[in-house]
């Protein structure tokens, strides 16, 4: 690599834990619980290679029927969450969109036969402004969300993210957010950390296969342990599937793992 040459960028699956922790006081997040999720995500920046020149999140939030690039270059906040205190409504992060980036990105979808679209009015959800307001408080690095694509196929998934691979050469920091555990109804009951468990355990195997298996493995998740009692509705997990998708030949690694509200969270790394 010669001198001033952008390093290649990784490829990184963050949980992004629940509603707007950990910026507002909540019931649902006793004592110090969460502490080693925030430390994870405040010391991201630090273990990059260099810093990124854009950020392109999938978030767990979002699905349109193509998938589809936010093209403002001042996204607004989009609180997607209720029943909060009235300053969980007045959190900022008010990073700058990348319109280029857009267009990059759908091209480089287009190249594969996957169509696309865009949204000038989409603002950050809490899939992408809570974790990396901890990662970029300043947020000062271009940043644009790209929807997940109804139906939720991990093939077509896994695909998007091969497509995209090219942007870690350009500079972008590819990064999932969702959370290896997503069962609303059951989180805070005492089978919840059990199924967390038994489910993170396969998935941390699977992320972290041969690249020549890791995919085999990803798309069969519903025959894992747990794998739908952990995942009722599997959108907190396809971030992960476009994060693999973009590793090509890099084998993950587990860059984080712990509790988090009573259930086992992790994140992986590619790169």
């Amino acid at each position: 690599m010669k001198p001033g040459d952008q390093q290649r960028m990784p490829t990184i699956y963050v949980p992004h834990g629940g509603g707007p922790w950990p910026f507002v006081p909540s019931r649902f997040m006793p004592g110090g619980d969460g502490e080693t999720l925030r430390a994870y995500l405040t010391g991201l920046p630090a273990k990059l290679p260099s810093p990124p020149k854009s950020l392109l999140v999938v978030s767990a939030h979002w699905e349109e029927h193509v998938p589809t690039v936010m093209a403002s270059s001042a996204p607004p906040m989009l609180y997607d969450y209720g029943g909060f205190p009235p300053e969980a409504y007045t959190i900022q992060w008010p990073a700058p969109g990348d319109p280029a980036l857009a267009e990059r990105v759908r091209k480089l979808l287009g190249d594969e036969g996957i169509a696309t679209g865009t949204d000038a009015k989409r603002g950050f959800d809490h899939g992408t402004f809570v974790p990396f307001k901890l990662s970029w408080p300043n947020a000062d690095v271009p940043t644009i969300q790209l929807s997940l694509k109804r139906g939720l196929d991990p093939v077509e998934h896994l695909a998007i993210g091969r497509a995209l691979a090219p942007l870690r050469d350009e500079g972008v920091l590819i990064l999932g957010s969702g959370s290896s555990y997503h069962n609303l109804r059951e989180f805070f009951t005492p089978s919840a950390r059990g199924v967390s468990v038994a489910f993170d355990e396969w998935l941390g195997a699977a992320a972290t296969a041969a690249p020549s298996d890791r995919s085999k493995q990803l798309i069969a998740w519903e025959k894992a342990p747990m794998a739908r009692l952990a995942h009722p509705r599997e959108e907190h997990l396809l971030p992960l599937m476009v994060v693999a998708g973009a590793a090509g030949d890099d084998v993950g690694g587990v860059t984080f793992r712990d509790d988090w509200g009573g259930v086992r969270m992790s994140a992986y790394q590619y790169g």
